[in-house]
């Protein structure tokens, strides 16, 4: 799925299973958890990570849910994907 499509009408994927795949522009966190940006041709989200983030560069495909927004170490995040697994692309 494209990002973009995501963000032109989040509401519709709230809560909704999506994968998306681009590059790693940046990265807010540690080893354990944090928060990744991720950009394709079409826009760029921000993924919610429980278990580790890719590092800046890196090409990655994401599967999670869509979420509204969160606060991640005092920093205020719009429409995210909360993070069920991501894998690193050569």
């Amino acid at each position: 799925m494209r990002i973009g499509r995501i963000l032109a009408d989040p509401a519709r994927y709230q809560n909704r299973d999506v994968s998306v795949e681009g590059r790693v522009t940046s990265v807010v966190g540690a080893f354990v958890a944090g928060v990744y940006e991720v950009e394709d041709e079409s826009g760029k989200i921000y993924v919610l990570s429980s278990r580790g983030v890719p590092t800046k560069g890196a090409r990655v495909k994401v599967d999670g849910t869509v979420t509204p927004g969160v606060n991640v170490m005092g920093k205020s995040f719009g429409t995210t994907i909360r993070e069920r697994d991501h894998k690193v692309r050569f």
